[in-house]
């Protein structure tokens, strides 16, 4: 019987992972299956510009997974059984259950209103495909002289911000920060984004709390009305609530925990990658959610699954970083260097080159989705013996 591998999320995650396995074990061996809600393989990382109308390449996940040994089943995880090692999906010709030898957890996360009234009800976010296209459609509606109010000063709120002011500059663009702008890089890079931001035309909020979200707007925690047409909520982001339904070990924010091989602490057939995982990097420090730690922790876990059950040598986690890369429009950007713990360096690239990178990194990372078996050599072995499952102890 050939052992059964499942793949649950095709982000680039779960894609990498998915190709990657392929790539290492011999198809007579193994049966892979990859599920995904959505038919085609969303860019996370470009969202907010799918939200301003830019065309987006689409990728049916079946071409890209076409000839490659891994099964696309296009279908909504309901839950899993860690237990009795089975997953419950929802497709369109219904439910049904899928068994597994080894799981690869994927499902990543989505925007969280962090418990603030009203922002579940009133807020818009961008953290997946159609969410960003309700978006699309309300700015498009937006007259000129509209407010749109983006609320979270991360990555995202940045990117968003500045795409918006920058497409529709007949907007009122205002974004809402609850430390500093842009103040966990270098200060190179918080001057270049602040001149970024007084071309735009972008009103800053800085060290603001957000207390309520109205349909019109939003009351900060002193009592200031900060009126919008349209409000963006990127403050944060929450994983997917079936991890935490399950037995499997997780942190107080529902990721599953995982050791330097990407291998949950509480049951070693389940792995996790991605968001969706408390992963270590190289240093020990937990890995941040984002397309930067995601990919080498897919890597990682399918080298490390391969190797167990091929019977060979376990790769060293080394997973670190290298840049933040922050869109400032389509002709801008930041690529601040960082250490491998993901601090700042003095040093950053900036302006028209940065933005040039960054959408050669972009780019890179949706390669390696559409071609997820051609970057690596022919290494294919047959797998040896299943590896003996370690006692788990509370």
């Amino acid at each position: 019987m050939k052992h059964r591998i499942v793949v649950l999320g095709a982000g680039y995650a779960g894609a990498n992972a998915a190709g990657r396995l392929a790539k290492r074990l011999h198809p007579a061996d193994v049966d892979i299956t990859l599920v995904n809600a959505d038919p085609e393989f969303v860019e996370r990382v470009r969202m907010h510009q799918l939200t301003v109308g830019q065309q987006l390449r689409t990728r049916v996940l079946t071409d890209v997974f076409a000839d490659t040994g891994v099964r696309v089943v296009v279908a909504r995880v309901a839950a899993v059984d860690a237990d009795r090692k089975t997953v419950d999906i929802v497709a369109a010709d219904g439910y049904r259950e899928i068994a597994y030898d080894t799981l690869v957890y994927a499902l990543g996360s989505a925007a969280a209103d962090s418990g603030v009234p009203g922002a579940a009800e009133h807020a818009c976010d961008i953290a997946g495909k159609q969410s960003a296209l309700r978006v699309r459609e309300r700015l498009a509606g937006l007259d000129a002289g509209a407010t749109v109010l983006i609320i979270g000063g991360g990555l995202t709120g940045i990117e968003a911000a500045t795409e918006i002011a920058e497409a529709r500059p007949d907007l009122e663009v205002a974004l809402v920060a609850r430390g500093g702008l842009g103040d966990w890089l270098s200060d190179k890079a918080q001057q270049h984004l602040r001149t970024a931001f007084d071309r735009l035309g972008i009103t800053v909020c800085e060290h603001t709390e957000i207390a309520h979200v109205q349909r019109t707007g939003a009351v900060t925690a002193d009592g200031h009305t900060i009126p919008a047409q349209v409000t963006l909520w990127t403050a944060g982001f929450a994983v997917h609530p079936i991890a935490a339904a399950t037995t499997v070990r997780v942190s107080e924010n529902g990721q599953i925990i995982v050791d330097d091989t990407m291998r949950s602490v509480s049951h070693p057939d389940v792995y996790a990658v991605g968001d969706a995982a408390l992963a270590p990097g190289a240093n020990g420090d937990p890995l941040r959610m984002s397309c930067a730690s995601g990919v080498p922790a897919a890597h990682q876990a399918a080298d490390s699954i391969a190797a167990r059950l091929t019977g060979r040598e376990i790769p060293r986690n080394s997973i670190g970083y290298t840049a933040q890369c922050i869109s400032l429009g389509r002709h801008d950007a930041i690529i601040q260097w960082v250490t491998p713990d993901d601090q700042p360096k003095p040093s950053a690239l900036t302006g028209r080159r940065a933005a040039q990178l960054k959408e050669f990194i972009c780019k890179s990372a949706a390669w390696s989705i559409s071609h997820p078996t051609s970057m690596l050599p022919s290494r294919r072995r047959h797998i040896t013996t299943a590896e003996p499952t370690p006692a788990i102890t509370a």
